[in-house]
């Protein structure tokens, strides 16, 4: 192979599946992997797009939001499907592969391809060469990290995220929560408020303590900042630390009884349609069932369905919203792309996901065309609208129904349906998208 069209470094999910793309549409890539040269602490194998956690891609229906992904991903020519479907394993309602056959397609995908070359590389600083698509995901090594840094500053890349968790609006009970903002600032009312008595709260600190917590990887050396520290940890310091942290009463009022709680767990709308809430500052190490445990004790959140659990792990990813134009291009380095975890997506699929669509805008744009996104109404547009949305402190995030722009008209109150409606409209609308008209890859082929 000569000079390459596009270089990508980085054969994980989001890498392999980028370059699949290009090449798909007639480019020559050169994919840059450590492997067999070197491997990050998570890794054991040698082959490619290697599933270092879970063997699962989760839910396979299109009423979750990572089912109608897969889907979406299908219809566009998927390689990470193409070959999940050859791997696949049974799971009950969610999508499994078996971890080893799954990788070898993959390899097998990318090494037979012709318009791909892979070399053996362990990339320690910025390649030169452009168009280039960094892909090297959540534990992308020191050296490149900090190349990284130099080109966009220290300040917009970080190493550990911390998540707090997401609740459907339709599970809360209202008649134990109300609205207000610290002393009634800022017009209409900005949060919800789940108020405690002190019997509750002091209830409540102590099923934090006593929690599960999620044991951390070998590789990974827990660095909590004071401004996101998790709620736990808080507890740990003093009974009364979260009273004066993120439960902290403090100009406001129950209007049930005219009196400050003694404490209170603020919910922050998470999308323009109200269909979900953030619960402020409750970012956790607790297992996901203790989440469901103690996060219940929280009156109004007896019944609360998790839309994204909290976390905090080991995860390098830059501040999107600052850094990356809508073509998941730097702003500061016109001719590098980002693709995967790096950019702040979570997951396998999303990860993925992200790789395909680059792939799909890289391709138009070097064919003379618009990088068009996909459509905003579809998981694929939702996710990278995501990563264009302001805010003050960004995380990462899976792909979740709070995304998605609302439907027009009357609210579908059941909750299956209104999100089997926005299903078919994503995939009505995906129809019109570039990357949709591709044909079947020939990873559907690959042997395992």
């Amino acid at each position: 192979m000569g000079d390459p069209d596009v270089t990508v470094v980085g054969a994980g999910l989001a890498g392999t599946e980028c370059a699949f793309q290009l090449a798909e549409r007639g480019l020559t890539v050169r994919l840059l992997e450590q492997k067999p040269r070197q491997r990050t602490p998570a890794q054991i194998g040698d082959g490619l797009a290697e599933l270092v956690c879970s063997n699962s891609f989760r839910a396979a229906a299109i009423h979750n939001a990572v089912g109608l992904l897969k889907e979406e991903m299908r219809r566009c020519g998927s390689l990470l499907m193409a070959c999940g479907e050859r791997t696949r394993v049974p799971a009950g309602g969610a999508f499994a592969v078996d971890r080893e056959r799954f990788s070898a397609a993959i390899t097998a995908a990318i090494d037979g391809h012709p318009r791909i070359g892979r070399v053996a590389e362990v990339v320690t600083s910025v390649p030169d060469a452009r168009p280039l698509v960094l892909a090297t995901g959540p534990l992308t090594g020191d050296a490149l990290a900090a190349g990284l840094e130099r080109l966009i500053g220290a300040e917009q890349v970080a190493y550990y995220d911390s998540v707090a968790p997401i609740v459907t609006a339709d599970s809360l009970d209202r008649e134990r929560i109300f609205e207000a903002s610290r002393y009634d600032k800022g017009g209409d009312a900005a949060y919800l408020n789940c108020p405690l008595s002190e019997a509750e709260y002091h209830a409540f600190v102590q099923a934090l303590l006593d929690a599960e917590k999620v044991t951390p990887h070998a590789f990974e050396e827990m660095r909590f900042f004071e401004g996101c520290l998790p709620v736990e940890v808080m507890a740990e310091r003093g009974r009364d630390t979260l009273a004066y942290g993120p439960m902290k009463p403090v100009g406001l009022t129950d209007p049930r009884t005219g009196q400050r709680p003694h404490a209170v767990v603020q919910l922050r709308r998470e999308d323009a349609g109200g269909t979900a809430y953030n619960m402020v500052g409750f970012q956790t190490r607790m297992t996901q069932p203790e989440q469901r445990r103690v996060f219940g004790m929280i009156p109004g959140l007896e019944r609360a369905r998790f839309e994204r659990f909290g976390s905090v792990h080991r995860n390098t990813f830059v501040k999107s919203p600052q850094v990356l134009a809508p073509s998941l291009e730097l702003r500061a380095a016109p001719g590098v792309y980002l693709a995967g975890q790096i950019t702040g997506v979570e997951g396998y699929v999303e990860s993925a996901a992200c790789g395909l669509a680059l792939g799909v805008m890289l391709a138009e744009q070097l064919g003379g065309g618009e990088p068009v996104p996909p459509p905003r109404n579809t998981a694929l547009g939702a996710l990278l609208a995501y990563l264009q949305r302001p805010a003050e402190d960004f995380q990462p995030s899976n792909v979740v129904w709070s995304m998605f722009e609302p439907l027009p008209g009357k609210r579908i109150r059941r909750r299956r349906e209104r999100r089997e409606a926005l299903a078919q409209r994503a995939l009505s609308e995906l129809s019109s998208w570039v990357g949709c008209a591709e044909p079947e890859p020939q990873a559907a082929s690959a042997g395992a």
